[in-house]
């Protein structure tokens, strides 16, 4: 018998409940996999409290590692023994389980199913947005909104070792040492002169916002890039954003968005997680850490995710 973690009523960590559940064997399409690590999100607590529609039971996570147990008949491209991860099929919070091929990515021996299932859905996200959405260039100046954050983090790592100048903003001053870490230059968004420390760096203005936070930061996103410039609205952690499209139309500026299934998917999956895992053999995020818990304790992972004393890219281990 595999193991689970269910939701069966919304509520806080303890309604995470560790249950045995039979998986059964492949079907036409599937692999069953055993799983090494699984990726905890922020999405995955919304899940849980009900700020997103879902229906339950349910089984949380969509991000997770491991090696292939079993394969379906007429499932081709995996072996049993094959390491593997993915990032966008739900129902990851799992010791054992069934999954479309598809949503698979082939694991290279030199990434672990920790490195996969901390940084594959986080990774990829900052991939649509420096890749897909706007595709960096070496002295192109960004503003990141959400610094801080998890995918913030990874996006302003990567966009530096690329070859961009990176301003990175915290909602709070305690955060902005870790800002500062992963960036060339760390504003505190709630200062007064938060635009003129921008404009010292950029005073046409930035090529680029990566917006992770939505309205509250939607003005000073404005503010601070040029004409003719990119908004890439990724996130929304306060709440959509609201523009004001005819300034920004009257400005040249384009506000542009997408979920990451929509730029990564079957056609660009390979290269995507490829260059991912290039940057992750390069050491260009060397220095963020890994929030290790044990499978059965996913409810402290998620304890300490709402009162924010995650020190770093959150993972169960199997």
């Amino acid at each position: 018998m595999a193991s689970v973690i269910r939701i069966h009523e919304h509520g806080g960590p303890d309604v995470l409940r560790l249950e045995a559940a039979e998986i059964g064997e492949p079907e036409h399409g599937q692999v069953k996999i055993r799983q090494e690590a699984i990726g905890v999100n922020f999405f995955d607590s919304m899940l849980r409290d009900g700020s997103v529609d879902s229906q339950l039971p349910l089984v949380p996570g969509s991000e997770a590692a491991g090696v292939v147990e079993a394969v379906g008949s007429g499932t081709t491209g995996f072996d049993v023994g094959d390491r593997v991860g993915y990032f966008a099929s739900a129902g990851a919070y799992a010791t054992e389980r069934l999954i479309d091929a598809a949503f698979l990515i082939p694991l290279p021996q030199d990434i672990s199913s920790e490195q996969a299932a901390g940084f594959l859905a986080k990774g990829l996200t900052a991939w649509m947005g420096i890749r897909a959405l706007h595709k960096l260039t070496p002295g192109d100046v960004i503003l990141v909104q959400g610094a801080s954050g998890n995918v913030g983090s990874i996006l302003s790592r990567w966009a530096r070792a690329s070859g961009a100048t990176v301003i990175g903003v915290a909602g709070s001053k305690d955060k902005l040492e870790k800002v500062r870490a992963g960036a060339d230059h760390a504003v505190f968004a709630q200062a007064p002169d938060a635009l003129d420390d921008i404009r010292a760096v950029a005073p046409e203005g930035v090529d680029v916002v990566f917006d992770f936070v939505g309205r509250a930061t939607a003005e000073l996103s404005a503010a601070a890039v040029r004409a003719g410039g990119t908004i890439a609205a990724i996130g929304a952690a306060s709440g959509q954003a609201n523009f004001d499209a005819v300034d920004l139309s009257r400005r040249g500026v384009k506000v542009v968005s997408g979920g990451v299934p929509q730029y990564v998917n079957a056609s660009t999956a390979g290269k995507a997680s490829a260059q991912l895992f290039q940057a992750i053999r390069d050491g260009v995020f060397s220095d963020l850490d890994v929030s290790r818990y044990a499978f059965t304790d996913a409810a402290r992972a998620h304890e300490d995710m709402a009162a924010r004393k995650l020190a770093g890219l959150a993972v169960l281990l199997v």
